[in-house]
């Protein structure tokens, strides 16, 4: 799949993302190798495959975690590749992550503030001496965290120390965090790894809830094919540090590399010989 090509959004969308010829290597090991990829802004993309596929790897690239061996990292036409987890998350890209990743002994307001904190608008000095612009500043963060976290429902529980919420509402709180940085871009590491159906139900309602209130653009890695091809549009497959299949939900779900990549060799063929059954 190394003649990707980028394409503009025919509704004319402006490009968020383009990431071309991105290869990681971890001594001899190619964890990712020659992956493209493009988002629009407003895409809701998935990104699946197999364990061990290079799919957090990806994630690790763009956020800065890794820098890429080679490749070039965009984002909204500026280049990002090599630069710092700080500096790319304050350009407008945030994540979330596999395990949940809280400060599990601070109150559920508390979470959100700090990350509010770089849209502070005071300095070092008016902290240390706690003036009037500090205290000002101070009240109006607050007050706006304490509306974001009414959008998540997570109001009447702002005064409750993190690691105490049920899961599902922890996961609501991290992306509520990552969402306080003011992203354009929000990466999804499995969001819904541990949840029961219900809850799997109503993140899937909430991602598409937080697309469109906050004009977002999603990129996520999932497991669970019931979040994958419920709400994303287009889909591109990994394995073995390669993509072997880009398309919709419905192409995805019908192609037999992405099938024998999941399943093994000939399982293609025994899905095939069994959907021709059901349908005799």
């Amino acid at each position: 799949m190394s003649d990707f090509q980028f394409t503009p959004s025919p509704d004319g969308r402006e490009e968020i993302l383009r990431i071309e010829g991105l290869t990681k290597l971890f001594g001899g090991l190619r964890a990712v190798n020659n992956f493209s990829l493009q988002l629009h802004r407003g895409d809701l993309n998935g990104l699946i495959g197999p364990n061990g596929a290079g799919k957090t790897t990806v994630f690790n690239m763009i956020t800065g975690v890794y820098t890429p061996t080679t490749g070039s990292i965009q984002f909204r036409g500026q280049e990002i590749t090599g630069l710092e987890p700080f500096q790319i998350n304050q350009m407008g890209i945030a994540r979330t992550f596999q395990n949940i990743r809280l400060f599990p002994n601070l109150t559920v307001l508390d979470n959100v503030r700090i990350a509010y904190h770089p849209h502070a608008g005071y300095n070092l000095l008016d902290g240390i001496f706690r003036n009037e612009r500090f205290q000002v500043k101070e009240k109006e963060l607050t007050e706006r965290a304490q509306e974001f976290l009414s959008v998540f429902g997570l109001e009447d529980r702002q005064g409750e120390i993190a690691k105490n919420l049920p899961y599902g509402e922890q996961r609501r709180l991290e992306i509520a965090r990552a969402l306080a940085a003011e992203p354009k871009l929000l990466l999804l590491d499995e969001p819904a790894a541990g949840m029961n159906p219900a809850e799997t139900v109503a993140l899937m309602d909430l991602i598409h809830f937080i697309r469109e209130r906050f004009n977002l653009t999603i990129l996520l890695i999932e497991h669970q094919m019931r979040v994958v091809m419920g709400i994303c549009e287009y889909i591109t497959v990994m394995d073995f540090g390669e993509v072997i299949a880009r398309g919709t939900p419905a192409e995805i779900q019908a192609n037999p590399r992405v099938v024998e990549a999941y399943l093994g060799p000939g399982a293609a063929a025994l899905s095939e010989k069994f959907r021709r059954k059901k349908t005799v």
